[in-house]
């Protein structure tokens, strides 16, 4: 897969929870997990967002995971990303220019599907105990056809006064999940620009509060 089309995949939030798109991202060989990292404290007052961090539960979830896949954009990349965007969308373009990085973890299950829809809860319950901001819970329009596309989105920031210092959007289908972590110095105004990004729901512009106390 070449770069740009990579890129597509990445900024595209319905690319990334659809079944066929999520079979194109670079997967990793099946085996043990690898290390999660150690960290469990809470996310530092200040400074950017750690994009290696990942719940201690999604190390649970990854070893039961048919295939698995990460990835994450620097700023090089994220720079070709916004070569993507139409001209003339400027304010999505300095958005992403905002980025310092992205991360994407995507796990796929077995046709029983996710094991254990406690375990994807307490990823949710882990980025509340960090103390970020829970934005938006975004369920996709019910597939009666192919329920395998249906999919939940959540959204978390980190807040530092009134600038958002790192996000991260939980992706789930019934056979697979998605964390995208970001990092950068973002103001409300660029969440909104983002919005249909980086697995970011499209929700309306006066949800810009907790929708949900998870």
């Amino acid at each position: 897969m070449n770069r740009n089309a990579l890129l597509g995949i990445v900024l595209s939030s319905a690319a990334i929870g659809g079944a066929p798109a999520l079979a194109q991202a670079p997967a990793e060989p099946a085996g043990p997990a690898a290390a999660n990292p150690p960290i469990a404290a809470p996310a530092p007052a200040s400074g950017p967002a750690v994009l290696e961090w990942t719940p201690p539960v999604f190390a649970q979830l990854r070893a039961q995971a048919s295939s698995r896949s990460s990835f994450t954009m620097d700023r090089t990349m994220l720079a070709a990303a916004s070569s993507l965007i139409p001209g003339s969308d400027a304010e999505t373009r300095q958005a992403i220019d905002k980025l310092d990085g992205v991360s994407v973890h995507i796990l796929r299950f077995n046709p029983g599907g996710i094991p254990d829809e406690a375990s994807v809860d307490a990823i949710r319950q882990a980025y509340r105990l960090r103390g970020w901001k829970h934005l938006v819970t975004n369920v996709g329009p019910e597939n009666a056809r192919n329920p395998l596309q249906n999919r939940t989105t959540d959204l978390w920031l980190a807040i530092d006064g009134i600038n958002i210092r790192g996000g991260v959007a939980l992706v789930e289908t019934p056979k697979s999940i998605a964390l995208i972590a970001m990092s950068g110095n973002l103001s409300p105004v660029d969440i909104l620009h983002l919005r249909g990004h980086f697995g970011i729901p499209k929700f309306e512009g006066d949800q810009f509060k907790d929708a949900r106390d998870r």
